[in-house]
């Protein structure tokens, strides 16, 4: 297929093209129906690419079906054939065959603003990752990112250690964290911290040598059902939006993880499931 046309080349519009690779969430709380729901509320236009199939609801994964990588591949390159992807987010894969099918499609398109969340583990404790998938992830599409967006137990198994147990270890896992990344152009790692106990949660940002510190007040609420989800969509949604910035990561991490703890706050005004529910992604849009 030709080359489609360049991210740059499309920013007259004042509309970024945002575009999610991930899995399929029925019950609409993570996956590609909540990273759409993400795109929209922040000002993007979402695009979808399915990457793996689950039978889920807020309780339990109950089956994932990934499709056939070949299928994989011609939705990646028909969807950037046509249109001009201001950035993307990769969220769950499944496979090692996916994996690598995606890192190779967004090397040859030259995808920018690439976020990757390191999803492997359902909010209900369901395994969505094969274990073979994550050498692939680390080294095939780990170095594709701008931002990669693990929580600790994510980041125990990227470093083959034990997940980080208190702020000071969450320093050093994300200084190690970076060292994943390409050491040329900017790669930053957001290492969130909601796993750890107390009444505050801390998130750093590292790009090797500015460490941000990013704290915020912890939401009493089960409804916490595609966070990580809906975190690094958002993250994906701004990062263009925010290209004018003095530090353009910081700003869109900043504003996007401002979005998601008012979606956090106002999720008891949705009634989803018996488990953990989804945040209210349209808090800002939706009236009573």
């Amino acid at each position: 297929m030709n080359a489609a046309r360049s991210p740059a080349s499309a920013s007259n519009s004042t509309i970024p093209n945002a575009l999610s690779i991930a899995g399929v969430d029925p019950s609409g709380g993570a996956g590609v129906h909540a990273d759409l729901k993400a795109f929209s509320a922040l000002g993007a236009y979402g695009c979808g690419v399915v990457a793996a199939l689950t039978a889920q609801n807020t309780r339990a994964v109950t089956g994932v079906h990934v499709p056939p990588t070949d299928f994989l591949r011609l939705q990646i390159d028909t969807l950037f054939a046509d249109v001009a992807i201001h950035a993307t987010k990769i969220g769950m894969l499944g496979s090692a065959e996916v994996t690598a099918a995606v890192a190779d499609r967004l090397h040859h398109w030259q995808a920018a603003n690439v976020v990757v969340d390191p999803v492997m583990v359902a909010k209900s404790g369901d395994t969505l990752l094969e274990k073979k998938a994550i050498a692939m992830l680390r080294e095939a599409l780990l170095p594709l990112a701008r931002v990669i967006t693990p929580n600790l137990p994510e980041a125990g198994v990227l470093l083959e250690a034990r997940a980080p147990e208190s702020v000071k270890e969450m320093y050093r896992a994300a200084e190690r964290l970076r060292d994943l990344l390409p050491h040329s152009g900017e790669r930053w790692v957001l290492l969130k911290g909601g796993h750890l106990p107390g009444s505050e949660v801390v998130d750093l940002l590292f790009d090797g040598d500015r460490m941000v510190e990013l704290p915020a007040p912890r939401i009493d609420t089960p409804n916490t059902h595609g966070t990580g989800c809906t975190l690094s969509s958002a993250i994906a949604a701004l990062l263009p939006q925010r290209a004018r910035a003095l530090h353009p990561v910081e700003a869109a991490v900043r504003d996007a993880r401002q979005w998601l703890l008012a979606a956090i706050a106002h999720a008891h005004e949705l009634a989803v499931g018996g488990g953990h529910g989804p945040v209210h992604h349209f808090h800002a849009l939706w009236r009573k």
